[in-house]
Formats: structure tokens, sequence, C-alpha cells
């Protein structure tokens, strides 16, 4: 028996220790978007995550994910929503053929996730064990760049945010639990004339 935790779900299953983790996932579990490509873990269209690391499952035996943790495209979106990652090679259109962009979504995933800041050799690095026939490396650059710009645009953009200032003052109760009072502010009344929050006219 073999056990693992796929996509955070708690799995058993009665099956040849010697099968390629791929085999099973697709054929067994019934998860589909990891591809069989070269069948030699040369072209990366299999990878998937073992806790955390990328990894060839075409030639990785299931016994080797024996209470592992495994993470497969379709488990990186948040319900609905793509992850960061899937929705930049939506909006950098990379797909062509479509065939070999799971695996390019999971070690680029890899990548980001240990770098967030990586340099073109970095990138070309990470990717280098990803084969694409339809060549659209061009495209999947500039998505992992555009994955990194939208990281750095959130982290600027929340440094620009002013500090929020609060005047509400504050005392202590008979018990010693400190009680906060909104601040007092003059607001005007139907007549133009300034009167406290509390009604009272100045």
């Amino acid at each position: 028996m073999i056990k693992f935790e796929i996509n955070g779900k708690p799995t058993a299953l009665d099956v040849d220790p010697n099968a390629p983790l791929l085999w099973v996932v697709r054929e067994v579990v019934g998860l589909t978007g990891s591809k069989f490509g070269c069948g030699m873990g040369l072209c990366g269209a299999c990878t998937m995550h073992l806790n955390g690391e990328p990894v060839r499952t075409c030639v990785l035996p299931v016994s080797a994910a024996n209470n592992q943790r495994i993470t497969t495209i379709e488990g990186i979106a948040d319900g609905e929503t793509l992850h960061p990652v899937q929705q930049a090679w939506v909006d950098e259109n990379v797909p062509q053929c479509g065939y070999c962009q799971s695996g390019q979504i999971m070690s680029a995933l890899a990548l980001l996730e240990k770098n967030t800041n990586p340099s073109d050799k970095d990138i070309q690095a990470a990717m280098a064990g990803n084969i694409c026939r339809c060549g659209t490396y061009p495209r999947i650059e500039k998505a992992i760049k555009r994955v990194i710009n939208n990281k750095q645009s959130l982290q600027q953009s929340s440094l620009k945010e002013s500090p929020i200032n609060t005047s509400a003052s504050s005392s202590n109760n008979a018990n010693g639990v400190e009680i906060y009072e909104p601040a007092k502010r003059e607001v005007p009344n139907e007549a133009g004339t300034a009167v406290k929050a509390t009604g009272e006219a100045m």
C-alpha cells in the first residue's frame, strides 16, 4: 500500500511500487494535467512537485512518493482563481499546442517559490529541463517576468499607502481594561454653526 498526500488530499493506493508516479497519478488518481512526453525524464512535460521540489515523474517510481507530499498542476489554483503563474501564462498567451505547458508552469513555480527575483540566467537555468517543441520560450520568460514585476508593483504600492491616523483617546476602567473613545470632531449643523460631535453648539 502506497500512501501520500496529493494536492492536500491524503491518498492510499494498492499499486505496484515500481510503477511510474506519472502513470499512477494519471491512470489511478485521475489527474491528467501532467503529461507523458519522453518517458526518460528529459522533456519536463511530466513535472510535478514532490515536497516542493520539481521532479520528472515519468521515471520516478511511486514508491519514492510514499508518505510524501505531491502537488500537480491541478493543485496550484485557489478554487476558480488561477495561481499568479497560471494567470501570467494566460496574460502573455504563452501556450501554442499547450502539451508541455503544465510542466513548464510547475518548473516556473518551483523557481519563483525559492527565488522571488531571479535573473535571466536563473530563469534560463531553471527552465532548461523543459522542452517546448512549439518554441514558446520567449513568451515563457516574459510570463515569469510578469509574475516578478506584479509582485514588485504590489510591494511598492503597499509602501506608498499612508498610515492610518487614529486620534482616539484611551482610558482604563475600574478593572484595568483599556477603553478607547472616538476622537471628538466638529461638524456643521443646518445653520452652519459648528457643533461638537456630542451635539453641543460651540
